[in-house]
């Protein structure tokens, strides 16, 4: 018969046991994600083969499978990724520049959207595989989820300090995003991207002024 503490010590491990297995767990989604995730960006969905992800990841195929139904499961997982460390840029942009006027900030928040659309993951990943892979409808709720509450803070903020006139903000954020992801795909797609860049930037600053009070 086992003393208590032996007893202790062995209902005390079979937490640690199970936390154990959960990190091993994450580490393996992780690596799965962090390798599909270089591959889609330069090859594209279409030529990475689950072969290539797992030599990439340096797990089994019973380790992916487990981890993730298919391979679009697995780009689905990516994509989220993707989207929120654009949400993330965006929003550190921002903070970073010391911009407090909303109407500024949006037009900051462009620009810098402009400049790093061309990044091949982001290109490829969230504006060109993206829609095809997980369907169109999925993916903009993918993109809403991480960066639609960043486009309606700025609005919110612009309305309640008079910088833009008053007007139903949710439309307004779904519009100015879907404007904002057609400029990307226009200068990432562009034979020069510099000239590209430049006359989206004076459109969308076209639209912003629209909306400006």
């Amino acid at each position: 018969m086992p003393s208590p503490t032996s007893a202790g010590t062995q209902a005390a491990g079979r937490p640690q046991a199970r936390r154990t297995q959960a990190d091993r767990s994450a580490a393996t989604r992780n690596a799965l994600v962090a390798a599909a995730r270089g591959l889609f960006a330069v090859q594209g969905f279409a030529e990475v083969s689950n072969d290539a992800i797992v030599a990439a990841a340096g797990v089994t195929r019973g380790a992916l499978y487990h981890q993730f139904e298919d391979k679009t499961a697995l780009f689905d997982a990516v994509l989220d990724a993707v989207e929120a460390d654009i949400a993330r840029r965006l929003t550190d942009a921002v903070a970073g520049a010391g911009i407090t006027d909303p109407v500024e900030a949006m037009r900051y928040v462009i620009r810098t959207w402009l400049d790093i659309c061309v990044e091949p993951e982001i290109h490829r990943i969230a504006l060109i595989d993206g829609p095809s892979v997980v369907g169109w409808a999925h993916w903009r709720e993918v993109c809403q989820r991480h960066v639609f509450g960043l486009a309606q803070a700025l609005l919110l903020g612009g309305i309640e300090l008079g910088r833009i006139r008053p007007q139903p903000v949710r439309p307004l954020a779904h519009i100015l995003m879907g404007a904002s992801d057609e400029a990307a795909l226009y200068v990432a797609e562009a034979a020069d991207r510099a000239q590209a860049r430049a006359e989206m930037i004076r459109v969308l600053d076209g639209l912003i002024d629209g909306v400006a009070a």
